[in-house]
């Protein structure tokens, strides 16, 4: 059926006028009202998603510009020490050349996994013009963040095919990407669309599984390995892209956290005590699937990591990010075993981290690490 099919009366006419609304490619309503603010909302807004003014959720506009004054390209980051030291015989131990392999190939092909669920899923069904932009944004972020990988892997002369196709060969990177995929499988259906509870829930899971999840959970402990070796004068080129790459993470999972509270907010009835649940449960089966991504990353333990400190240091950020959305904590208590990455991310200046130019590479604003 034709959104310009003027043929349809009734209750087919108002689905067909509901779908344009939600994708703003319908056709035009001659002489309709201006948007008011009251009338914009995160999910199944009537408000046409082409007028970005007023703004109702300036936070979601206030990410835009932080992500535009944050620009980087991974090309500006020299990597000549990185290959010296890669080429070198005694340049990195075994098990560092282990870990740094794994953690490329899982993110060589996480950033591709949320930028088609941004693109094919999240985009359609967020109808609210401001958090529009804010993911177009984001998605331009996650292409530098897959061009990033792409530049390491050829500077450093890995192979392609071993790094790039290892989410499909590597078990516990497979069984993260099945994991989040599962979360799609819904969205991924073209027929697909919010409007009810049951819809707008798998929508909200959606959001949950890839900006709580796999953003806000399964980025850290690759963040903590790479970190680390820069911390130790070990590629140091690598580091600063990645370091770059978390300042983008943590924008991006703020910004997620944001939507689903708001969704939240704006649609309670979705937020029930069993969901809540589901909820909680998908973050403690997270941790699990990360702690076992540690053990395969390292197997022996390095640079005073290892597995055991990375399955603390999940269960820590699992137990922060259900705060976060006000649930109820997955695992006692626990200690932050890595301070220093708390530090980072919590940073709220300028700071020249690993005595690179960061401050030289940002346009026009303040560097943003909550």
């Amino acid at each position: 059926m034709s959104n310009l099919d003027w043929s349809e009366t009734g209750e087919n006419q108002a689905a067909v006028h509901h779908d344009a609304d939600a994708t703003g490619l319908g056709s035009i309503e001659r002489n309709a009202a201006r948007v008011t603010v009251d009338e914009k909302r995160m999910i199944n807004a009537r408000a046409d998603v082409n007028q970005l003014l007023p703004l109702k959720y300036k936070w979601a506009w206030e990410k835009y510009l932080a992500g535009c004054n944050n620009h980087w390209m991974p090309t500006e980051v020299s990597m000549q020490a990185d290959i010296a030291l890669w080429k070198s015989k005694d340049g990195l131990t075994d098990d560092e050349r282990l870990m740094l392999k794994r953690n490329l190939g899982f993110f060589a092909a996480s950033e591709s996994l949320v930028a088609n669920n941004i693109v094919l899923a999240i985009y359609r069904h967020l109808t609210n013009p401001e958090c529009r932009q804010y993911l177009l944004r984001q998605a331009f972020e996650e292409a530098v963040h897959t061009h990033t990988f792409q530049y390491i892997v050829e500077s450093l002369g890995l192979d392609e095919g071993e790094l790039f196709n290892m989410y499909r060969e590597v078990p516990s990177i497979t069984d993260k990407a099945a994991w989040a995929l599962n979360y799609t499988r819904n969205l991924d259906n073209a027929e697909f669309k919010t409007g009810t509870p049951e819809a707008d829930r798998d929508f909200l899971r959606d959001l949950i599984a890839f900006y709580v999840v796999f953003e806000g959970m399964w980025f850290y402990t690759g963040f903590a390995q790479l970190l680390s070796l820069g911390r130790r004068n070990k590629m140091v080129g690598i580091a600063e892209q990645y370091q770059y790459i978390l300042r983008d993470e943590s924008i991006h999972m703020n910004f997620g956290i944001d939507v689903i509270n708001q969704i939240k907010h704006e649609n309670p009835h979705l937020w029930t005590k069993e969901f809540q649940q589901e909820v909680r449960d998908m973050l403690r089966d997270a941790a699990e699937l990360e702690a076992a991504y540690g053990r395969d990353t390292m197997p022996n333990g390095l640079l005073g990591l290892n597995a055991a400190l990375c399955e603390q240091y999940m269960h820590f950020i699992a137990n922060r990010r259900c705060a976060q959305l006000g649930l109820e904590a997955v695992f006692p208590e626990t200690d932050n075993p890595f301070p220093w990455m708390s530090e980072t991310m919590d940073l709220k200046k300028e700071k020249n981290f690993f005595e690179t130019r960061v401050i030289e590479y940002q346009n026009g604003g303040a560097l943003s690490w909550d």
